[in-house]
């Protein structure tokens, strides 16, 4: 059996009680070590084999995985954050399958979440945003001509960018068309969880010249809109004049 498990954000405890027992019994582990921190393997038993997938091609990868499932291994691939998002994990599966081999996908801790966190801010604020957009700018990668970022941004919603902050000129330059004004709040959290995290918070307005001024480009999420700060009505969930299943309205 093979299991993707997603290590989560950067702190080693954000990796799910599931994903470190899964780490703990392994006999193979597939790390992508460009992203996740090595910490993470002192969990494992001193026989199991590691690899480090950053030096490695998705057949080599494939390949050790199925000559570990031959030999009856545990196999633990680990990716960072959330392994279903920017996770190239698709194309790993489909070649498992055509190989007949099993393998299970285990959630983690996504680092748009992590970074939400460490600015303390919540996506989903009523009469602000009840939407989240998760994208990135085109880079080596394409990215769909319907879902270019000067389109998504002009829905006004809460939105997290991976993999963009190496081109903050043209992540910029779209959201400011999209959004139609510059005032914007935006958070670019660096390595969210990390120990060396950092936060740079601006507007559209300032936020390039800011990052720039910091020397990040890369291992950073992009946090946009209006969630970030301003005015925001009181959920109904807690609200003592609203009625719902577990609780009566209050006069």
């Amino acid at each position: 059996m093979v299991s993707f498990v997603g290590a989560g954000p950067g702190h080693i405890d954000l990796i799910t009680v599931k994903g470190r027992k899964l780490l703990e019994e392994a006999d193979m582990v597939i790390y992508a070590g460009s992203l996740v921190s090595e910490e993470h393997l002192k969990f494992c038993k001193d026989s199991c084999q590691i690899y480090n997938s950053a030096s490695m091609t998705l057949e080599e990868i494939v390949d050790k995985m199925e000559e570990a499932v031959k030999e009856g291994l545990r196999v633990v691939r680990l990716h960072t954050g959330d392994p279903t998002i920017y996770g190239a994990i698709q194309e790993q599966m489909d070649l498992l399958e055509k190989r007949g081999i099993n393998y299970e996908v285990i959630p983690g801790v996504s680092s748009f979440t992590a970074a939400s966190s460490a600015i303390k801010r919540e996506f989903t604020l009523p009469d602000v945003s009840q939407t989240v957009i998760l994208t990135r700018i085109e880079g080596r990668t394409k990215v769909p001509e319907e879902e270019d970022l000067e389109l998504l941004a002009k829905h006004q919603a809460s939105m997290a960018l991976f993999l963009s902050v190496k081109y903050m000129d043209r992540v910029v330059e779209k959201l400011k068309k999209g959004f139609g004004r510059e005032d914007v709040p935006v958070a670019v959290v660096y390595k969210a969880t990390w120990e060396d995290e950092k936060i740079i918070r601006g507007t559209l307005r300032d936020i390039k010249e800011k990052v720039e001024e910091e020397g990040i480009i890369k291992t950073a999420i992009i946090l946009v809109g209006d969630f970030i700060k301003g005015e925001y009505e009181r959920s109904k969930l807690y609200d003592p004049s609203y009625s719902h299943e577990y609780r009566e309205a209050r006069r």
